[in-house]
């Protein structure tokens, strides 16, 4: 896995095994974003999306902690894949990188806790499926504008498909000021409380 220019998001290229059958990968291996992260990710919930062209969903983003980290792929189509720092007091708040994922080279990102989470479909059809690290909260989950210029992502020259609740959602600015947005050290702390990677589940004790 590689480290994306925003700390806590990687990236996985995965080898392909092609013949006259078709395909085979690893999308997902728990041991090497082990290795990469010095963290595991525990599957709460699993996630499919389908798109039509130019639709953007995001940016979503969830309280922490405990936060919602994602592990994110194109299994049809493709679509930009951007994440976004939402974490006040990191070196990169604000900042914002974009990977095009798609059914070819069936790349993946990893996402941490108190990051950003947004994506176009590309092509009609597109997609996305994603695990998650907790379940969906309405109550934790928070959205900010994809348009908004605060952030100024680049989106492809298609345009845009939102929904209801996207359009109305606030600015980064907006939402700093109403102490809406994770912080960078309490997103720190979460991570550091995580156990390691590989680490036995605690026993759930019955009454």
């Amino acid at each position: 896995m590689e480290p994306l220019p925003i700390e806590g998001a990687w990236l996985h290229r995965p080898r392909q095994f092609g013949d006259a059958r078709g395909t085979f990968l690893e999308w997902f291996q728990g041991e090497s974003l082990g290795e990469a992260t010095g963290r595991g990710l525990d599957l709460a919930q699993a996630n499919c999306s389908v798109s039509r062209r130019g639709v953007v969903r995001g940016v979503h983003f969830a309280d922490v902690p405990p936060g919602q980290a994602k592990y994110v792929t194109c299994v049809r189509g493709a679509v930009r894949d951007v994440v976004v720092d939402l974490r006040t007091g990191s070196p990169t708040f604000g900042e914002w990188t974009a990977v095009d994922l798609d059914d070819r080279a069936r790349e993946a990102v990893f996402l941490s806790e108190g990051l950003g989470h947004a994506f176009q479909a590309l092509t009609d059809d597109a997609t996305v499926v994603y695990l998650c690290s907790t379940g969906y909260r309405p109550d934790r989950e928070h959205g900010v504008h994809p348009l908004d210029a605060g952030l100024g992502i680049e989106w492809a020259a298609i345009e845009p498909v939102l929904s209801e609740k996207d359009a109305a959602a606030p600015g980064l600015a907006e939402l700093e000021a109403a102490g809406l947005l994770p912080s960078y050290a309490e997103c720190r702390r979460h991570l550091r409380s995580l156990p390691p990677p590989g680490a036995a589940p605690e026993p759930v004790l019955e009454a």
